[in-house]
């Protein structure tokens, strides 16, 4: 990473050691400094090795049922068959995060997984629920999937808007308990034509890309 040092043109803002421009510009350099790298990031978050035993819970709505395709079709199955794991498909089309916040303990208990893949928030924009509501709802199944022992990955939809990207919160939800985060993949099935079944739901090649996309962020994330 390089930072650029320019001299102003007055030759109020030189780097000349013992100047007063140099006292003044220092603060600023730092500053600018901080910002560059804070804007690198920091590592990136990771995961618990899945075990080969290991099951793999894929919690949501319709994205996560496979509407559009056949069930052997849907992202959890052919993700399943990438990462040579258990993925247990639990989508109810339809759900909002507040439903799915009541389904969720009975999920957990029945299936015990190791990891959860947190596919939801479309329902919620469609029906114009508060995005407050939603992001608490969500941080909500996050700690209780946590409390339960598992690992959860938070997959991002878009806004239903023409080219428009997944609200704020969920990138907010991700660095806040250091989750990866999967929030281009959905975004760009459901913004390709050739990729959906109907103006909302993705077709088998569509589901296919999202669960190569999930299964590359696994690799780098060190679940497999």
């Amino acid at each position: 990473m390089r930072v650029h040092s320019h001299r102003a043109h007055d030759g109020g803002w030189g780097l000349r050691a013992g100047g007063r421009g140099f006292e003044r510009i220092r603060p600023l350099a730092l500053a600018l400094l901080l910002l560059a790298l804070a804007g690198c990031g920091g590592p990136r978050p990771q995961l618990a090795p899945l075990a080969p035993s290991d099951v793999v819970l894929a919690f949501g709505d319709s994205l996560t049922f496979g509407t559009g395709a056949p069930e052997d079709q849907s992202y959890p199955a052919v993700l399943g068959r990438l990462i040579g794991r258990e993925v247990v498909r639990s989508g109810v089309p339809g759900e909002t995060t507040g439903q799915a916040l009541a389904r969720l303990p009975g999920v957990l208990e029945e299936v015990r997984p190791r990891l959860v893949l947190l596919c939801l928030g479309g329902n919620d924009m469609l029906r114009k629920v508060n995005e407050q509501e939603t992001a608490e709802n969500l941080r909500a199944m996050v700690r209780m999937i946590r409390d339960r022992g598992a690992d959860v990955v938070l997959v991002a939809v878009p806004r239903p808007a023409l080219l428009a990207d997944p609200p704020a919160f969920y990138r907010a939800i991700a660095e806040e308990f250091r989750l990866p985060l999967e929030d281009q993949v959905v975004k760009e099935v459901l913004y390709s034509t050739g990729l959906k079944a109907d103006p909302i739901h993705p077709n088998a090649e569509g589901y296919r890309r999202i669960a190569e996309a999930l299964a590359e962020l696994l690799r780098r994330s060190g679940a497999l």
